[in-house]
């Protein structure tokens, strides 16, 4: 058996947006129904190098296909400044759950972002209003284009509004987007005004006043990944129908994190994980709700789910570089 190895160019071409979207709503019901393991995210930490490591596995069974993997993703801070490196990069190993054969070996940093903007597209199309035309993105980097891309698969973006504090970043995303939409540069008040609203950035004091957001919004908090981040002001978390992706890693480092932890917020507050809604034993939006919010901090089911997309691609178009890994040799 042979290991199919995936540069991050591989696994873009690879990881077909569509498919991707359709494969993360998949492991999500496989996780409600209980056809998923995940065991908890561990970690290594590094102080010596300001950096850590954290493994993720998970294993899920859908009707069509199953898959396991386990991707290796550090966070380094200094890495830029250092030794010119971005700060996060991953790894990905999809293997074949009945013989243990890995697959593929796989750039897990261009998968992380396909995957973030799939789990988004599948809250929104779950929880926006049917009929949304506007998308608003707080932030501006990387993970705000992948938001739109994925988004853009199930609701008819027309036009998108971007607020980034660093104008440079604006301009680019402008560039990179402006053929396909109507993009406008505006404030962070103007974006979170729109049918639906990605938020991606790092912050720790909450960015995103409750009166700026409008009636029917559907806000995706992308950017808290960690204990004391928070990007939405507390009032906005309690008037929404609040959804969340792991009820133990949002708690503990998800966008309600800081409020759950001060007891502002509590379990009560919380309408239910996404598999639920997927798998219909929570609604999604009705005709009552106003602001809904998806709390994402990433799980690794979406990792495996979108591998095994890159990886079924990969194999039927002859895309990526073939080798035997390990021996198989009785």
């Amino acid at each position: 058996m042979e290991t199919l190895l995936l540069d991050p160019d591989a696994v873009e071409e690879s990881a077909q947006l569509p498919a991707v979207v359709e494969a993360v709503e998949a492991a999500f019901a496989a996780y409600a129904g209980g056809d998923a393991q995940m065991p908890a995210k561990s970690y290594i930490d590094l102080p010596q190098y300001d950096g850590d490591f954290r493994s993720m596995p998970a294993y899920l069974a859908t009707d069509e296909w199953d898959g396991a993997g386990i991707k290796w993703v550090n966070s380094h801070p200094g890495n830029p400044e250092d030794h010119g490196l971005p700060t996060v990069m991953g790894t990905m190993i999809y293997s074949d759950p009945e013989t243990a054969v890995p697959l593929a070996i796989m750039d897990g940093t261009t998968l992380t972002r396909k995957r973030t903007g799939a789990a988004a597209a599948v809250a929104t199309d779950h929880l926006a209003v049917e009929d949304a035309t506007s998308l608003g993105l707080v932030g501006a980097g990387v993970q705000a284009r992948a938001q739109l891309a994925a988004i853009a698969t199930v609701r008819d973006i027309e036009t998108v509004v971007v607020a980034d504090k660093d104008p440079d970043a604006v301009a680019d995303f402008r560039a990179a987007v402006a053929d396909s939409y109507d993009v406008r540069a505006g404030s962070i008040a103007d974006a979170v005004g729109c049918d639906v609203v990605s938020t991606t950035t790092p912050v720790r004091e909450p960015i995103v006043p409750r009166e700026a957001v409008g009636d029917n919004t559907h806000i995706n908090a992308m950017g808290a990944d960690a204990e004391g981040k928070h990007e939405l002001a507390d009032g906005i978390l309690l008037d929404a129908k609040l959804v969340i992706d792991d009820h133990a890693q949002c708690t503990h480092s998800g966008e309600i994190n800081v409020p759950y932890a001060a007891g502002t917020l509590g379990d009560e507050d919380i309408h239910a994980e996404l598999g639920a809604v997927v798998i219909g034993e929570a609604s999604g939006r009705t005709e009552a709700d106003g602001i809904t919010v998806f709390d994402s901090t990433g799980l690794a089911i979406q990792d495996v789910a979108s591998a095994h997309v890159v990886y079924e691609y990969a194999s039927e178009h002859d895309v990526g570089t073939a080798m035997e890994l390990v021996g198989t040799d009785l």
